[in-house]
């Protein structure tokens, strides 16, 4: 059985807000990494929580933030940004 990426724990870290602490009410993907670094120096709460903050710290870790895009609303362009040119 192959096992690709879980949509639905995508889609949660999106909208589920933190439920305690400093960032109470905080979207769980608009998490600061740093407070996330906390967590798993710290240890993960247990549950489906630690779950997914787990998930969002491997995600903002690795660079990989453009996942979510097409779930929280945004349109994902992959074409190459235009350069300002700068005349003196």
């Amino acid at each position: 059985m192959e096992q690709g990426i879980n949509h639905e724990i995508l889609q949660e870290i999106c909208v589920v807000k933190m439920p305690f602490g400093k960032y109470k009410d905080t979207v769980l993907a608009d998490l600061p990494i740093s407070y996330l670094e906390w967590f798993h120096r710290q240890g993960m709460p247990p549950g489906k929580l630690g779950m997914q903050l787990s998930t969002i710290y491997e995600i903002k870790l690795n660079g990989l933030m453009d996942l979510l895009t097409p779930l929280r609303g945004g349109k994902v362009s992959y074409e190459k940004p235009k350069t300002k040119i700068y005349k003196f």
